[in-house]
């Protein structure tokens, strides 16, 4: 067996190489973490898989083999968020030796929870080293739920010859696995650092998503190989995190009239955006000039005054220079009085920059595409032309909120509040696969505050009336509670729902209209109508989604089935995702 190279020893107890990156301006930052049980090849060859996630973290990698299994070990790209110092990975404390920990995540109680069950003999200000205390004191499961924050890890035991896998609820941080017959299991932050991963079996092995909200034991065995034993949910969307009792907001006022709600509404999401804040690397926010991430913003302005942070917010938008985005978060920079920066791109420029993004996407859903391509080339801008690193986001207030235009055609109350559930299982899938992998492409960290397990637990209990659209108006709810608290402009808290691929570009020709012309020359009328045949799964249905069909197979070949199905409205005749070819949808005649 090929074991890695041996570049030093910690304790020589353990092979390791360890790299510091270079620190200039073009290297990106981001976590990723990657990791083998019971490979059957070289070590050495498999590594250069996890190099494929290099982009995730440009402060330093690591790899490092397990003590007395030869055919194991983990990979570690980092970016120095919380402590700068003692942050690399394996993460591993003298107290418990046998514990081995990569993770990729923020956990925003790690201190609280630290304080109030009286963990000592911490030896990092490493965020991560409360999931060893925990898991320690609780076991596994109770470990995961008690944790307020985005995360993806794997734990190994080796004192009880187990090893672990969990995700945050909402999928927020990705992790995939390749699991084969043997028992050889391969674990990576993108699908793309397991393709190439060979091993002994003669069928492939599928890489699939590990699912949001889910902790997976497996027995670890004497040579190297693991068996699943059993997979747990540890938290659902529509339950108060267990977690909650140990939050600073406590005891919100109970019943739902309008006042009460609409109170804890800010409350929540205050304190979901406050806790954020937690960072060694300065703070940036995406602005479209859309409610969402208006709100975001807003609130990240006003609540970095208070905490007296050491820098201006910078705000980012991007767009055509008329485009109603870029029109509508001037106004809001303006308003909030952030450090605004405007990137302004052509059709010609995005179409060029698709290939980029299918490839780090991993996938050919068109609407998750085409609204990529403005937040790659936003996140490329800050990495290149700014120091801002954590960026803030508005992702998970049109599926908590029901914001699609859409659910104006909901049957029921039920129905909405139903369709609103699955969209937020699905953001794993869809937006928070986007904002993930547009962000990391580029070595940024994305902060997603709508998406806070108590916010969206409080939400999703309200009453199934009072969350519909209401006098024509979707979000109506969360624009109310708002109303009257000069956070934004009220025409930016009332502006209509405009999808963010669509609102980049000019009214007179939408990025929408760009991408069809353009697809109009790249695929013809015959291969169109062979597409049944040419691909079984999922076939397109468009000269579009023809296109992203056939970049997704040059880069990631026979994985179609790593998308499910494609996002599309419901209870409308819909053939496009786009809101622009909805027969409901009108343009906001204040644009």
């Amino acid at each position: 067996m090929c074991q890695l190279h041996h570049f030093a020893s910690l304790e020589n107890t353990n092979d390791f190489f360890w790299c510091p990156r270079n620190k200039d301006r073009s290297s990106p930052r981001m976590c990723g973490i990657w990791a083998l049980f019971g490979s059957d090849e070289c070590l050495s060859v498999q590594c250069t898989s996890a190099m494929k996630i290099a982009h995730r973290g440009p402060d330093a990698f690591r790899f490092e083999n397990v003590n007395g299994y030869t055919n194991c070990c983990f990979g570690f790209h980092r970016l120095a968020i919380v402590d700068q110092l003692y942050g690399m990975q394996p993460l591993r404390v003298k107290k418990f030796p046998y514990l081995w920990l990569v993770y990729n995540g923020e956990i925003y109680n790690h201190q609280t929870l630290k304080n109030h069950f009286e963990f000592t003999d911490y030896q990092t200000k490493v965020d991560g080293e409360i999931l060893l205390h925990l898991y320690d004191r609780f076991g596994i499961q109770k470990m995961a739920s008690l944790l307020d924050g985005v995360f993806a890890f794997i734990l190994l035991d080796t004192a009880n010859r187990k090893v672990f896998l969990g995700r945050d609820t909402y999928g927020v941080r990705p992790m995939f696995k390749l699991l084969t017959d043997n028992g050889f299991l391969a674990v990576c932050s993108e699908a793309k650092g397991l393709s190439d991963i060979t091993h002994s079996m003669s069928s492939p092995a599928n890489i699939t998503p590990f699912l949001p909200g889910h902790v997976e034991v497996f027995d670890l065995k004497l040579n190297g190989k693991v068996e699943s034993v059993q997979i747990d949910r540890f938290h659902c969307c529509t339950l108060e995190p267990q977690h909650a009792a140990y939050d600073t907001v406590e005891n919100l006022p109970s019943g739902f009239s309008p006042e009460v709600v609409k109170s804890n509404i800010r409350s929540l999401f205050e304190n979901a955006v406050r806790k954020r804040l937690m960072a060694h690397r300065r703070i940036g926010c995406l602005l479209s000039g859309g409610l969402d991430s208006s709100l975001v913003a807003a609130t990240l302005v006003k609540l970095a005054k208070e905490e007296k942070l050491k820098y201006p917010i910078q705000t980012f938008a991007i767009g055509a220079e008329d485009s109603p985005d870029i029109l509508a978060a001037r106004k809001v920079a303006s308003y909030i009085g952030s450090e605004h920066h405007e990137v302004n791109f052509t059709p010609e420029e995005g179409l060029k920059a698709v290939d980029e993004v299918i490839f780090h996407l991993e996938t050919y859903d068109i609407t998750t595409i085409r609204a990529s391509v403005g937040m790659y080339l936003v996140s490329k801008y800050i990495r290149d032309k700014t120091d801002s690193v954590v960026i803030f986001s508005g992702e998970g207030s049109d599926e908590l909120t029901q914001g699609y235009i859409y659910f104006h055609k909901a049957p029921t109350p039920s129905a909405a509040a139903e369709d609103s559930v699955r969209l937020l299982k699905e953001l794993y899938l869809f937006d928070v696969l986007r904002a993930d992998r547009t962000t990391a492409a580029h070595g940024l960290e994305l902060r997603v505050p709508f998406l806070d397990h108590r916010f969206t637990a409080y939400y999703l209990s309200l009453p199934e009336e009072m969350r519909q659209p209401k006098d024509g108006v979707e979000k109506h709810l969360l624009r109310d509670a708002f109303k009257g608290q000069n956070l934004i402009p009220d025409e930016i808290l009332w502006r209509r729902k405009e999808a963010f691929s669509d609102g980049m570009m000019s009214v007179k020709k939408s990025w929408y209209n760009s991408l069809q012309d353009q697809m109009e020359s790249e695929v013809n009328d015959a291969q169109l109508e062979k597409a049944t045949k040419t691909f079984s799964h999922l076939p397109p249905r468009t000269k579009e989604a023809y296109y992203y069909r056939q970049v997704f197979e040059k880069k990631y070949p026979g994985r179609a089935e790593w998308l499910s199905h494609y996002w599309m409205p419901r209870w409308i005749s819909a053939t496009d995702p786009s809101a622009r070819t909805l027969s409901i949808y009108k343009p906001d005649k204040d644009q």
